[in-house]
């Protein structure tokens, strides 16, 4: 992902579109959500366009994935269900918008941030997962883990894992979409939302940023982009 891609305004502006548009959907009947529909995707279209080649592919392998995840677990596992119980149309773009705000965030970071993270979550995962109001999340939190250990953009997941928290919180607390207390076929316990939800989102970042590496190669000797 090229981090010259948003600026500090690009960026304020997707934070505000987020926050309103889930508030336009949740408050305003049928119009709110075809509001946060089209500007949803008129931002992520703007962004593509201003962008290189690479962000580009990154960006349509991030809506084309986020839309079959949000299939599988929503429609199919039934982890969580949206307030109209289809997925709205701003939802695969949304993701990929976050996906360049989690990108540009990290790249203003420092490497801490790495160990950061891990370490404040691990003490409430245990704790939720031993009370037992939250077993689903010491499993995902164990998946991030592995993230953080195996791969090459440590930041990007550290930084999604607390921003979409933020974004599950606030999306669960406008009533968007609630996460079902009893995880389906396997009967683990979970909040709403789980505090490592994060973790659906990092492996989104990382099938992304896999799937773009591997697209570069099909590209003319131009356009190659550096791996």
């Amino acid at each position: 992902m090229n981090n010259d891609t948003l600026t500090p305004f690009k960026a304020l502006l997707i934070l505000l579109l987020v926050v309103t548009g889930l508030a336009l959907d949740q408050k305003i009947p049928f119009w709110g959500q075809w509001i946060a529909n089209i500007s949803t995707w008129a931002l992520l279209l703007v962004l593509a366009k201003q962008s290189d080649i690479k962000t580009r592919i990154s960006l349509a392998l991030c809506v084309c994935l986020a839309g079959l995840g949000e299939y599988l677990l929503s429609n199919l596992w039934g982890l969580y269900d949206y307030r109209l119980r289809f997925i709205p149309a701003f939802v695969p773009p949304g993701h990929a918008l976050i996906f360049i705000l989690g990108c540009y965030i990290a790249s203003k970071l420092k490497d801490a941030v790495n160990s950061w993270v891990p370490a404040l979550s691990a003490l409430p995962v245990m704790y939720l997962a031993l009370s037992g109001h939250d077993t689903l999340s010491l499993h995902l939190y164990l998946v991030f883990l592995l993230c953080m250990l195996f791969s090459k953009n440590k930041k990007l997941y550290a930084v999604m894992f607390v921003l979409a928290l933020g974004l599950e919180l606030y999306g669960t607390y406008l009533g968007n979409w609630q996460w079902r207390p009893i995880v389906p076929l396997v009967g683990l316990v979970t909040l709403n939302p789980p505090l490592s939800a994060g973790v659906f989102y990092c492996l989104l970042d990382l099938l992304t940023v896999y799937l773009t590496r591997q697209c570069s190669g099909w590209l003319p000797a131009p356009c190659l982009i550096k791996k």
